[in-house]
């Protein structure tokens, strides 16, 4: 079965309603060892392909991976990204904002990590959790000591959505392609896999009754969501909503999507002129003697 990218977007002005979207689709692969020789294969490809990124010098590549917890961010990105040199690469984390990082506007703390020409930025969570977190759970936002007219709930996510559309058309205009993931994921299989960190000692580390508290929001999550891939899919930084149940699978179908964003950039070496070839020649030459 072959990957198609576009399944999984979601296109500009769509209104997402998340219970259409499936959590899990037919596998890519048959056998455990199919899908790790597809995913080898893949993160092969994305290794050369970083190199031509680096080599390049003129593009960035931004990924955005959110979801509810346990949806398989973390395994996504260490498996998708298991063959890219880590000097190229930069994941960022981003959880409850520091006393200083309330203090900035809520765009602040993420642009210190964006990713400069020719390297990849990879942001587990990121901004978004201004519009989806900080919704669900209004004391958040009150934290934040926004002056009262701009903390208006009739126009502030409005507002946010705005702000990061035209951060993402800023960023493709100067050379940093963003991709985002939506990791789909069904409550019943975010308890098995609680249930999983519970029972795995190794695992424990993984979970905790904050964890519990929040399905208790999974509705006011599964709306929030949905405004959110509604308002700030465009065509040049989409949503990617990735069935999520199946992890190996999910971890084909993200890495496909990374491979066919950064095929669309045609990357290529520079190629050398006149001078340069002389330059080279001397220089060889001072290496044979």
């Amino acid at each position: 079965m072959r990957i198609t990218s576009t399944d999984y977007r979601v296109s500009p002005g769509t209104q997402v309603d998340l219970k259409k979207r499936p959590t899990a689709v037919r596998p890519v692969y048959q056998t455990n060892r199919q899908y790790r020789e597809i995913l080898s294969a893949h993160v092969k490809e994305l290794g050369a392909q970083q190199e031509l990124l680096y080599a390049a010098d003129r593009y960035a590549l931004l990924m955005i991976f959110q979801g509810m917890d346990a949806s398989g961010k973390d395994g996504a990105i260490a498996h998708v990204m298991s063959g890219i040199n880590p000097q190229g690469c930069r994941v960022s984390s981003f959880r409850q904002p520091s006393a200083e990082e309330l203090k900035h506007d809520f765009l602040w703390r993420t642009s210190r990590e964006l990713p400069e020409r020719g390297q990849i930025g990879i942001f587990n969570r990121s901004y978004y959790e201004e519009v989806l977190i900080v919704r669900v759970h209004p004391e958040i936002l009150r934290a934040e000591n926004l002056p009262e007219e701009l903390a208006d709930e009739s126009s502030i996510w409005r507002d946010r959505y705005r702000s990061i559309v035209d951060l993402e058309r800023h960023l493709t205009c100067n050379g940093t392609r963003v991709v985002k993931f939506y990791l789909h994921l069904s409550k019943d299989e975010q308890r098995r896999r609680f249930i999983k960190r519970i029972d795995a000692a190794e695992k424990n580390w993984k979970f905790s009754a904050a964890d519990i508290a929040e399905r208790h929001y999974w509705k006011q999550y599964m709306k929030v969501y949905e405004k959110c891939l509604s308002a700030t899919s465009t065509r040049h930084a989409p949503w990617y909503i990735v069935p999520a149940d199946d992890k190996l699978n999910a971890r084909l179908i993200v890495s496909r999507i990374v491979l066919d964003t950064l095929a669309e950039l045609r990357l290529s070496y520079p190629k050398s002129n006149a001078g340069r070839r002389r330059e080279l020649r001397l220089l060889r030459k001072q290496l044979e003697e």
